[in-house]
This record gives structure tokens, C-alpha cells and sequence, in this order.
């Protein structure tokens, strides 16, 4: 569980607490701490708790004596207070007020900072404030409020522990209005005004999307959304709306064969989905099942597809590609170029990457099967375009001996003994090993 994804709130909330331990209440309030989170990590809530209003027991001060009750006790007969208690009471009484000079000006500067941060959001915003546009900075509010009540919460108001990143500090509200951005790849902190705020976001990407209609260049409309990603990474927005993002730009990666990109986006998406932010899960599922099978990753495969709910099985898309699996498992290339033809929403934009592996397979079968085979038989069976194309794949892998080679292509049979070693040569030099580029 990697503190890197953890949500804002929760990291605040764990500063906190470790400013308020103390050598005598450490090892039990740290305990505690790690209970709590692995018990909300558990449940999926770390995202919907509102970490500012929990309070760990061991932090928790100790009540006050009751001491109008002690007095009733102890009556005119009460016997003097010991000399540790009167110590103690001297040292109370000689400390040093909570309104001090040196923490007034502390939280000064905070609620500053506070403010100017609210007045970028609201710039930002258009002067708007309801809670549907800003939720997606709903963190920063929320700051405020558990440091305001923190004040109160700790007396002695504790030095901000330097081993615990301030996150707040690399969170940022953009003010460029600029709707096309190139990427640049970050080489010190942002700065507001090169960042775009949550709704000049909103509108690139409904800009975007039109220039995709208008069949723009891939290479120009993959660096606006990448510059679109970079600006929602470090304003960490984490919404409904980052996971349409990606989920748009790795459906045109996969239409454009950009595979790195692909998987840039399908990891990220990932991560969002295990967070409980709602997309089209089903979908990136069945693509994500498929490019396993591309990678021959079955360990990984087996423990994935274990973990899928009957709900997401029952899904049509990843029930083609669990159908995809079990053809390929079975060695039943009928059936797997059939699914192949058939494939849902962008399935076969993947299946392209391992289909002229399996139909080499299939080939060496078939060859080893038979003595001879239509060339027209072959083009069906493997799901070729077009009767010159499954000649050219023949060609391309030494495997074009035909009986009667000058005849016309829907009349060709080829003779499969000498077919057979080459298209086995063929599969271990181009297909026994595979490589993925910007693997997942």
C-alpha cells in the first residue's frame, strides 16, 4: 500500500497525528495509525472517509480531575497535597500561555496562505462556488478546516514534524486560460499560470475530441493529451472526468498502433478504477485480458482473471475476450478467428498484434495435418482479407509452395510438406519471443 496514492485528507491527517505523538504514546499511536488506514484501505474508503473528523484514542488527552468533586470528598479533613502534586501544579501554572507571540504569527501565516489559495480556486472557477464545480479540489477546502481544528485539538501546538512532506505545497490551482498546450516534460515546480485550471480542462477536451473528428495529426492531438494528463497530475485531480480522459486518449492510441501510449494510459486507469472512480471498467477489462494474451503473460492472466466478479464475467466484452483465452489455451484457431471477426468495441485493434502469430501457429497445424490446401480454404479459415493477402503472409514467411503456381490465386493449393519446416523456422525466429512496447 503505497503512500503515493494516498488521497490529500488522509496524508494531513497522518502529519497530524505524528505531530501530536510523544515519546511515552509513540509505539501505541502508531500502531493505531496503521490499524486505521489498513482497515479503511481494506474497505475501499480511503477516499470517502473524512479523515479530518477521526481521532486516534491513544492521541486522545488524558480527562481533566474533576476537582470541585475532589474538593467535596475531601472536606475540611482533607490532608494537604503531596509535594509532587504541588510541583505540578506550580510548573502548570508557570508555563507559558497557548496565545504566545510565536504561534499567533504561525497561524497567521496559515490562514494567509489558506486565503490566497481559496482566491486562485475562485479566479479559477469564474467567481463560481458551488460544490458540483469545485469538488474536484475538494482536498484543499477541506484543509483548512482540519488544520483550523487542529488549534483547538492541540494545546501546545506542535512544530510540523520535517521527516513529513508538506503536501500541501506541491498542490497547485492553474490560471492559464490557454486551451492547446505542447507537453514539456516537468524539470522544476509548476507554476500556476503555465497550468490550466479544472474548467479550461473540461473544454480542451471537448476541443480535442472535435479535432479528432476533423481528423487531425495522431502525433499533434497525443501531445495535447498528454499536456492535458500533466496539468490534471499536478493539480491532482483524481475524478469522473481524469479517467474519461484516459480513457478517450487509449482508445486513440490503440486506433493510431501507439502502444506505448496505450499502456501508459491503461495502468494509469488502473489505479483509478481500484479507487471506486466510476468508467467504463467492463471495456479496459476485456482490452486489458487481450494484451496478456498478446504478451503470453499467463501467470499474470490466471491471477486477473481470478480476481474478476461474475458481475464483470457476465459483461459481453469480457466474455469475448475470456472466450479469445479459452480459444487460444485450447489450441482451437477455428473459433479463435471467428472471436477475432467478431471482436467487441476496439478488441481487435489489440487481437492485430497477435493474430499473424496464431495464424503461424494455426498454419504449422494445419500443414502437419494435411498434405495439401486451397488457397482460398486458408484465406477463410485464418480470417485474411483477401485472397492475395493470406498469399503474401505465405510469401513473407518462406511458405509459398504451391502445386500449381501459375494458376489463378483462387485456384492455388498449397503443398504443405515443404511448408511445414518453414513456417515452424518462421515462428521461432519472428514469434517465439515477445516484445511490448511501454509494457504494463
Amino acid at each position: 500500500m503505497s503512500s503515493e496514492s494516498w488521497p490529500p485528507q488522509l496524508k494531513e491527517w497522518v502529519a497530524k497525528c505524528l505531530g501530536q505523538m510523544t515519546d511515552t504514546n509513540r509505539n501505541e499511536a502508531q500502531t493505531e495509525l496503521r490499524q486505521v488506514i489498513a482497515e479503511h484501505f481494506a474497505s475501499r474508503t480511503l477516499w470517502t472517509t473524512d479523515w479530518a473528523a477521526i481521532q486516534l484514542k491513544s492521541l486522545q488527552p488524558a480527562p481533566p480531575p474533576n476537582i470541585i468533586n475532589l474538593k467535596r470528598k475531601s472536606g475540611e479533613g482533607a490532608s494537604p497535597l503531596s509535594k509532587k502534586a504541588k510541583k505540578h501544579a506550580q510548573k502548570a501554572a508557570s508555563a507559558p500561555e497557548y496565545h504566545d507571540t510565536e504561534a499567533l504569527n504561525r497561524r497567521a501565516m496559515r490562514f494567509s496562505r489558506e486565503h490566497t489559495i481559496e482566491r486562485q480556486k475562485s479566479l479559477a472557477n469564474g467567481g463560481q462556488t458551488s460544490l458540483q464545480t469545485n469538488s474536484h479540489h475538494s482536498h484543499l477546502s477541506n484543509n483548512g478546516a482540519s488544520r483550523s481544528a487542529s488549534l483547538y485539538m492541540n494545546v501546545d501546538d506542535p512544530e510540523v514534524d520535517p521527516n513529513v512532506p508538506n503536501w500541501d505545497k506541491f498542490t497547485i490551482v492553474g490560471t492559464s486560460t490557454e486551451l492547446f498546450k505542447n507537453y514539456l516534460r516537468l524539470t522544476s515546480e509548476p507554476k500556476p499560470e503555465s497550468i490550466r485550471p479544472y474548467p479550461v480542462l473540461q473544454q480542451t477536451l471537448l476541443e480535442l475530441k472535435k479535432k479528432w473528428r476533423e481528423k487531425v495529426s495522431y502525433a499533434w492531438i497525443c501531445n495535447q493529451f498528454k499536456s492535458l494528463r500533466q496539468d490534471l497530475t499536478v493539480q491532482r485531480i483524481k475524478n469522473q472526468f481524469t479517467v474519461e480522459v484516459y480513457e478517450i486518449h487509449a482508445r486513440m492510441a490503440l486506433e493510431s498502433n501507439d502502444m506505448v501510449e496505450y499502456n501508459a494510459c491503461q495502468a494509469t486507469l488502473k489505479t483509478l478504477y481500484e479507487l471506486g472512480i466510476p468508467g467504463k471498467v467492463e471495456e479496459f477489462t476485456a482490452y486489458r485480458i487481450l494484451m496478456l494474451l498478446h504478451g503470453l503473460n499467463m501467470t499474470e492472466l490466471n491471477l486477473y482473471v481470478g480476481q474478476l466478479t461474475p458481475k464483470q464475467k457476465a459483461d459481453k466484452a469480457v466474455r469475448h475476450a475470456l472466450q479469445v483465452q479459452r480459444a487460444l489455451s485450447m489450441g482451437n484457431y477455428h473459433s479463435l478467428f471467428q472471436l477475432y471477426l467478431n471482436a467487441e468495441n476496439m478488441g481487435a485493434y489489440i487481437m492485430d498484434h497477435f493474430i499473424d502469430r496464431e495464424r503461424v501457429k494455426a498454419l504449422m497445424m494445419m500443414t502437419k495435418s494435411y498434405r495439401t490446401l486451397s488457397l482460398q480454404f486458408i484465406t477463410d479459415e485464418l480470417a485474411f482479407e483477401t485472397i492475395d493477402g493470406a498469399r503474401n503472409f505465405l510469401a513473407e514467411h518462406s511458405a509459398a509452395f504451391f502445386s500449381n503456381p501459375n494458376s489463378p490465386d483462387d485456384q492455388k493449393v498449397l503443398d504443405c510438406r515443404p511448408s511445414h519446416p518453414q513456417l515452424c523456422q518462421a515462428f521461432e525466429s519472428k514469434y517465439r519471443k515477445v516484445g511490448i512496447k511501454g509494457a504494463i
